[in-house]
């Protein structure tokens, strides 16, 4: 059996700020994120299973996505816990806030490595995750691949 890639999409608001940046994303804005999780898998071949001829069912892969990245990264704001953005933080979360702190700068890149962990280690053990696209903008975006991270 042969063996198929299946991506799901998802999309999710999130607020960030870059500290220490020289350009106009140092100040706390937001973006429209563009999640596509692709994993790789052979379709299950045992005509009893109720998801015979699929890699993984999509709403099993969404559950996992959904409760690792979407669920906690919708409508939050995201800040580097490293930097005195902290304080900033602490202020907005006491005034009911969502804000996430995260111990890397929360670029585009950097993000999508951190959910690229989150995503593998839910995955069941003979699927693989094989690429990750976080499109923060219309023409821009970051992507993770398997393949260049053995």
């Amino acid at each position: 059996m042969s063996n198929i890639r299946i991506t799901k999409q998802f999309t999710f608001e999130t607020g960030h700020a870059l500290y220490g940046y020289d350009g106009k994303c140092k100040n706390v804005h937001g973006h429209s994120y563009k999640l596509s999780v692709t994993v790789i898998g052979k379709p299950i071949t045992d005509t009893s299973n109720v998801k015979y001829g699929m890699v993984i069912d999509f709403s099993d892969l969404k559950k996992i996505v959904k409760e690792e990245i979407v669920d906690l990264f919708d409508h939050a704001t995201v800040f580097n816990q490293n930097t005195p953005h902290v304080e900033l933080a602490e202020e907005l979360k006491n005034r009911g806030h969502h804000v996430i702190l995260v111990d890397y700068q929360p670029t585009s890149e950097n993000m999508v490595i951190d959910f690229a962990s989150k995503i593998k280690n839910r995955l069941p053990k003979h699927i693989k995750l094989h690429s990750l696209r976080l499109q923060e903008t219309e023409s821009s975006f970051a992507e993770w691949f398997a393949s260049d991270n053995l």
